[in-house]
């Protein structure tokens, strides 16, 4: 059995995931699971089995079922390692985690859908949805900007001249900051290496609306 995803096209940690695979040219099968639909599919029975928490991604290979984007690009760079996403050197690798640990463990979970369906539905947060997640973007963005500054970066990816790790995370968190109609003048760092990366296929490939469940209007 080849590596199968499981995936929703709006979902940042599953279009990390697919740019990782892409990167890596890897063959997989999507597997869509609509996160609105019925309730939302990672809530039924038959995806809880394969994934308790009901989030996507979940990435099978063979008979290993991983989950946590982070944990599945991680085995990817180990398993499946050129071309690598992570640098040679320690100091380059720590790097290159912290900015990964950035956005995923301080900008992503505040914006992701859960969070947001909770502002909308539990808090009555709808008209200071998007106040809340431009918020959180401004907030990671500006740290996140300074940071490639202080390491001379050339506005291709967030190190050297190839995607790495990273890019691979920043590149869906700006992908979603633009289709929230957050700000975005005052990264260009951030805007050159996302005009940058979405010129190269691995990453047009993995985008939602490439995706075989895409839906017509974004």
């Amino acid at each position: 059995m080849g590596i199968i995803l499981y995936s929703y096209y709006r979902s940042s940690a599953s279009f990390r995931v697919r740019i990782a695979l892409n990167i890596k040219r890897i063959d997989y099968e999507i597997r869509p699971v609509h996160l609105l639909r019925d309730g939302g599919e990672q809530h039924h029975e038959d995806y809880l089995r394969i994934n308790p928490q009901g989030l996507v991604p979940t990435l099978i290979d063979g008979g290993a079922v991983l989950t946590q984007s982070s944990a599945i690009i991680e085995y990817l760079e180990e398993v499946y390692p050129t071309p690598a996403l992570l640098p040679e050197s320690a100091l380059d690798r720590a790097y290159m985690r912290a900015l990964v640990q950035l956005i995923a463990c301080d900008i992503h979970p505040l914006n992701n859908l859960r969070v947001l369906q909770y502002l909308k539905e539990k808090l009555n947060y709808d008209d200071a949805q998007h106040a809340w997640y431009c918020h959180w973007i401004q907030k990671g963005f500006s740290a996140l900007e300074l940071l490639l500054e202080q390491h001379d970066c050339n506005g291709l990816s967030c190190l050297g001249n190839g995607p790495g790790m990273a890019d691979v995370f920043l590149i869906p968190q700006i992908y979603n900051a633009l289709r929230f109609n957050c700000e975005m003048h005052e990264f260009p760092l951030i805007s050159h290496i996302y005009e940058n990366c979405m010129q190269q296929s691995a990453f047009l490939n993995a985008a939602p609306e490439n995706q075989p469940d895409a839906e017509k209007a974004l």
